[in-house]
């Protein structure tokens, strides 16, 4: 996934659970193969769990009501979001033993 630029530079991840006619699953597959910020993450016969990375809140919001509006498509459920600065994403992360022998917390 390849998220917007934005001017705070905050990177926006969250999952949604799709509730859909199992004939729907073409129009969803091709709504997300159309889309640089969403990712088919799970799939039932009536159930797709979609994930999506992109700038702000405005754009997931965005993303609910573009998959809401697919034919066949019941519900968007958001289940999880969250906000974080690129620059902590991209900063690496401290295994458990560098911290434990450090005696540090992050």
């Amino acid at each position: 996934m390849k998220p917007d630029d934005n001017a705070s530079g905050d990177v926006h991840i969250a999952s949604f659970v799709v509730q859909h006619r199992v004939e729907a699953a073409d129009a969803i597959d091709a709504h997300i193969a159309a889309s640089d910020d969403l990712d088919l993450a799970l799939r039932a016969d009536t159930r797709s769990v979609v994930l999506c990375e992109c700038a702000d809140q405005y754009a997931v919001l965005d993303r609910i009501d573009a998959l809401r509006a697919l034919p066949g498509v019941l519900n968007v459920a958001l289940v999880y979001h969250h906000a974080e600065p690129r620059e902590a994403l991209d900063a690496p992360v401290r295994s458990a033993f560098d911290i434990q022998a450090s005696g540090v917390a992050p």
